[in-house]
């Protein structure tokens, strides 16, 4: 723990005493009631409050501010103006906030801002292993899962969970309170308000679903048989014209193992509702099965092309 900022010759001895391993710049201003491990890297111009805790591993950029009840797992990458732990914007916000919690292995880019909870108890959390482009917000009490991409200029209002594998375009705006499934992809520039399921495709341009985020589930290496009963449960959500309710049962019934049962799992606990298809049913069917003979067709079409 270093109290960098004043370069004296005390602070210089100080400094060689107690972080004989740390880099921290000269400039940077680190509170002494901060926990920092050894091999921590802070550049110029950056301010560690009290109370913040920063993991082995981790790099800090300059002009960072990391605000008090910030914890960093390790082997964090935090790239320059970012801002951690930064009080809610919310008018409910009183003198003493809550905190924020970071995982390990996460790239936060350059002016990302990540506020803390919104009372004293509650917690603004992320996983391990994100990616968080240039500019992207996350607010209060939100919780962000693992291997998630949020790109530049993502806005992500209080409450929203995120979930592992998720992948944000940019822009994209999130409305509070709403959810996003494992492994579902949202184009850019969408408007979310309500929850979106696990495993589909956002359609930028019209924020309506569009499919299955087939690419993401064969890169994260879910078999055909698996894809398949995935289709197999996305037409009962959005093809099959059953009420709500007939369809948590029809989910709950049919797909009670293997990926599909997620999505019971989640839209069960939907109080948003969930993003409307694009088409409505009985429009753009989605292929359950491959006919060997269409397959060869499409396949001799594509050898003379």
């Amino acid at each position: 723990m270093c109290l960098r900022g004043d370069v004296s010759d005390v602070f210089k001895t100080l400094q060689a005493r107690t972080c004989p391993v740390a880099s921290i710049h000269p400039t940077a201003v680190v509170d002494p009631r901060a926990e920092i491990a050894a091999d921590v890297s802070i550049g110029p111009f950056s301010v560690v409050e009290s109370g913040v805790v920063i993991g082995e591993g981790c790099r800090v950029a300059g002009h960072t501010v990391i605000k008090a009840g910030t914890c960093l797992g390790k082997n964090n990458s935090v790239s320059e103006g970012v801002v951690l732990g930064g009080r809610p914007q919310h008018l409910r916000a009183g003198d003493r906030v809550g905190r924020l919690r970071i995982g390990d292995g996460n790239s936060i880019r350059e002016h990302v801002t990540i506020h803390s909870g919104l009372g004293t108890d509650d917690w603004t959390e992320m996983g391990d292993q994100n990616l968080i482009m240039v500019n992207a917000h996350i607010a209060h009490d939100c919780h962000v899962g693992n291997h998630t991409v949020l790109t530049n200029n993502v806005m992500i209002a209080g409450h929203v969970s995120i979930g592992d594998r998720a992948y944000v375009s940019g822009a994209v705006g999130i409305h509070q309170f709403c959810r996003i499934g494992q492994l579902a992809m949202v184009g850019g520039q969408a408007h979310l308000n309500r929850d979106v399921p696990p495993f589909v495709t956002i359609d930028g341009l019209s924020s309506h679903v569009v499919g299955l985020n087939t690419i993401g589930l064969r890169r994260n290496g879910y078999r055909e048989p698996d894809i398949q009963q995935l289709k197999a449960a996305y037409r009962v959500i959005y093809r099959s014209g059953l009420s709500w309710n007939e369809v948590l049962q029809t989910l709950q019934q049919e797909f009670p193992t293997g990926p599909a049962a997620a999505f019971h799992e989640f839209l069960s606990q939907a109080r948003r509702g969930i993003m409307q298809e694009r088409h409505g049913p009985g429009r753009a069917p989605l292929r359950l099965f491959t006919d060997p003979e269409t397959s060869e067709a499409a396949a001799a079409v594509r050898h003379v092309i």
